[in-house]
């Protein structure tokens, strides 16, 4: 055999085997792309994109360590204070559509038991609700607890309904409309001894809103009319900024029972928030009320009274916040309040 054959023959065999050997190669598939988690900023901050989707989603909620004292404080044994925690989750979605903005809105909350011997904690969902533009559909606290003054001490009105409502925004200008379911649990009347008594099957309530803002000045009027009671109530604020702070003045009329306000056929309140450095605020507040009972027509009478307190905000840290609200209670004669701190989150 001749070198020249030696050699090819080697080479043949040499390809023959690397030929075996690629046949059984194994080669990696390529890595699928991953979609990371996306900022979204065209609602605000905290949004991120749904993955998959062009949906924005905020998430966020408060943990709230309260303490409240004053007459009848505890619900249960009439003592005169409590100590409770809540859990409150939000969830927030919002898209762009051809229709305008669209809003999905859930608050879930966990009440930690007033109870240490039952050991139970209420949960339930808050509010859940959606918006389209100015369309809004769902269970809601309406615009007479939403809206109303800064401090913890006014007692100006406060539901939360299933209501559909429509709110046209303008530059200094809110106008809104709303109907209301109105329950057996919420329609109140009263029998030939005075006494409350619930039922009357469904019925409806309307609520209509105007806000106006002018410079440093705003006004709210807020109607409303419960026609399972037959009866209604307007509240009106103002604020504008005065000194180093800003002034609050607020009024409703009441003209019998009604869900939107029961307390009394008339109420004034003012309130004062000074902003006394960047995290300390403090607002004293008064409040007046005229006739203050009702009877078995459900129309007021009876006794006046007042209350008169302060309310304090200070901000510790980023998140933490701490709130300590005292007034008098000339009706109960007696001191009231609540000792709180919050995390928002």
């Amino acid at each position: 055999m001749t070198i020249k054959s030696l050699l090819l023959g080697s080479a043949a065999a040499l390809a023959a085997v690397s030929g075996a050997q690629a046949a059984d190669a194994i080669i990696a598939a390529e890595p699928e792309p991953m979609e990371y988690v996306r900022v979204c900023d065209a609602f605000g901050t905290g949004y991120f994109y749904i993955p998959g989707t062009e949906t924005c989603l905020k998430i966020g909620g408060y943990i709230r360590f309260q303490v409240d004292f004053g007459e009848g404080a505890h619900e249960g044994n009439g003592d005169d204070w409590d100590a409770w925690t809540r859990g409150r989750v939000t969830f927030t979605s919002k898209s762009d559509t051809e229709l305008g903005e669209l809003t999905g809105f859930i608050a879930l909350h966990g009440d930690a038991s007033r109870d240490i011997g039952t050991g139970a904690t209420d949960f339930y969902i808050e509010e859940v609700y959606l918006q389209l533009g100015g369309f809004k559909a769902g269970t809601y606290l309406n615009w007479w607890d939403a809206n109303d003054l800064p401090g913890e001490l006014d007692a100006l009105g406060s539901n939360r309904l299933t209501s559909i409502a429509y709110t046209y925004t303008g530059d200094a200008f809110t106008a809104g409309i709303q109907l209301d379911e109105l329950s057996d649990e919420e329609l109140v009347g009263f029998d030939i001894d005075g006494n409350v008594v619930t039922g009357g099957g469904q019925n409806f309530g309307i609520e209509a809103l105007v806000q106006a803002t002018l410079g440093p000045a705003a006004l709210e009027v807020l109607g409303s009319y419960d026609f399972g009671n037959e009866d209604g109530a307007v509240r009106a604020i103002a604020s504008a900024d005065l000194g180093p702070g800003t002034f609050y003045l607020a009024g409703v009329y009441s003209s019998g029972y009604n869900v939107y306000y029961g307390g009394a056929q008339w109420t004034v309140a003012a309130a004062y928030s000074w902003k006394a450095t960047e995290k300390l605020e403090v607002i004293p507040e008064f409040q007046y009320f005229w006739d203050t009972e009702l009877d078995v027509d459900g129309d007021f009478t009876g006794e006046d009274f007042w209350a008169a307190g302060v309310t304090v905000n200070y901000a510790i840290t980023d998140g933490l916040t701490s709130k300590v609200a005292v007034a008098y209670d000339d009706s109960a004669e007696d001191w009231l309040g609540i000792v709180r701190l919050q995390r928002d989150f």
